[in-house]
């Protein structure tokens, strides 16, 4: 059993309210725009991370992340991207491949608005996070938290931080 902690859009800001939850997972899932890597600097000396990078993240974050990160987590096939898209929308890059070898867990991040989707004729559970940083035109900072335990996934938690000023 892993207890998750998604986030995505940091924007190069990390904060007491999002390490208190880094330190209650097992393990920090981030969907990209990273932004300075001092975020995931902070949070790899907690707990192991995986991520992606975002289409803001420069050339030293694309050296240590992925664009795609294809894993299993437990029994479960996870794919993190940035830009994804949504079920019946993916994005252009990534829509053949998904089509063709769906994962169960389809993670994307970029739109800074939190949303979770069945996708019902790939068969796969599609989350994106929201932003968890200051930066872009939500108004409630937001994660994800989620334990996968076998090919289960379960217990989501939507974490709302506070109301951007």
């Amino acid at each position: 059993m892993q207890k998750i902690l998604l986030l995505s859009d940091t924007h190069s800001f990390i904060d007491n309210q999002i390490l208190k939850y880094v330190k209650q997972a097992d393990e920090v899932w981030h969907a990209g725009d990273i932004g300075d890597q001092k975020v995931t600097d902070t949070i790899k000396k907690l707990k192991p991370l995986k991520g992606v990078f975002g289409n803001i993240d420069d050339d030293v974050i694309r050296a240590e992340f992925p664009e795609n990160n294809r894993f299993m987590c437990e029994n479960v096939d996870v794919w993190i991207t940035h830009i994804g898209g949504y079920p019946n929308r993916y994005d252009r890059r990534i829509r053949e491949a998904i089509q063709n070898n769906p994962p169960k867990l389809f993670i994307s991040g970029h739109s800074h608005i939190l949303k979770v989707m069945w996708d019902k004729k790939l068969n796969l559970l599609h989350m994106n996070p929201g932003a968890a940083g200051k930066y872009g035109f939500h108004k409630v900072r937001t994660m994800l938290r989620f334990v996968i335990d076998g090919e289960n996934i379960k217990d989501l938690e939507i974490i709302e931080l506070e109301k951007r000023a």
